[in-house]
């Protein structure tokens, strides 16, 4: 019998949505199902991804984003790539949803961003969870500023509308999205609807052996 691989499910969305709780949820939910599965995150926890994290709010623009587009690269050849190979689903908190929203709150040109993305690893399910408004401003103002886009007072509308263009990106080049408001419903619930559509998960010929040739985003 030929054995699966595991499957690639990555969450984006503005920051307070309940990312982390949703994660969270979806992860205890897989594994009561016997589901091996492997929380991760980006930027990552490697040398590159904790420099990126650490100087994202002095390092802008291109630059910014070429480093979370290397991190990534790095990201998807020595953790995903492997855990997905060896039956482990993957579950990213923050992929290429992410790059097409806050870099270009930060006046990165879409096409620049594209470019960068071309060759990446895409996700079986891309989850977007959004919130209104004014709920993600009142979770960031009660946690604390923790990036300098926090510091925009149109920041959380401005995310919600590019994070809905970005699920129509995603969607037009075959990437299986799914869009899940978070108001009035638990993490639970979120997890639920997103366990409830994930896809089979596909044979180990699926992934490309060079990490390079894969979807476009």
């Amino acid at each position: 019998m030929t054995q699966r691989r595991g499957l690639f499910v990555t969450l984006d969305g503005p920051s307070g949505v309940g990312k982390s709780t949703t994660i969270e949820a979806l992860r205890a939910e897989l594994a009561g199902q016997g589901i091996p599965v492997r929380p991760t995150a980006e930027p990552s926890h490697s040398k590159l991804g904790t420099f990126t994290r650490q100087n994202a709010n002095g390092i802008h623009g291109r630059a910014l984003a070429c480093l979370v587009t290397a991190d990534r690269y790095a990201h998807i050849e020595h953790e995903v790539r492997p855990s997905l190979q060896a039956g482990d689903t993957v579950i990213c908190d923050r992929y290429v949803a992410s790059t097409l929203v806050l870099q270009r709150l930060d006046d990165v040109p879409l096409e620049f961003l594209l470019a960068l993305n071309a060759d990446m690893l895409m996700p079986d399910l891309a989850v977007i969870l959004t919130a209104p408004p004014g709920l993600i401003a009142h979770r960031i103002a009660e946690r604390g500023v923790r990036h300098r886009f926090h510091l925009d007072p149109t920041a959380p509308g401005r995310e919600i509308d590019l994070y809905a263009e970005a699920a129509h990106i995603l969607t037009a080049r075959s990437v299986n999205v799914l869009v899940v408001d978070t108001n009035r419903v638990t993490p639970s619930d979120v997890a639920s609807t997103i366990a409830n559509a994930l896809p089979d998960p596909p044979i180990p010929s699926a992934i490309s052996p060079n990490p390079t040739a894969s979807q476009e985003p």
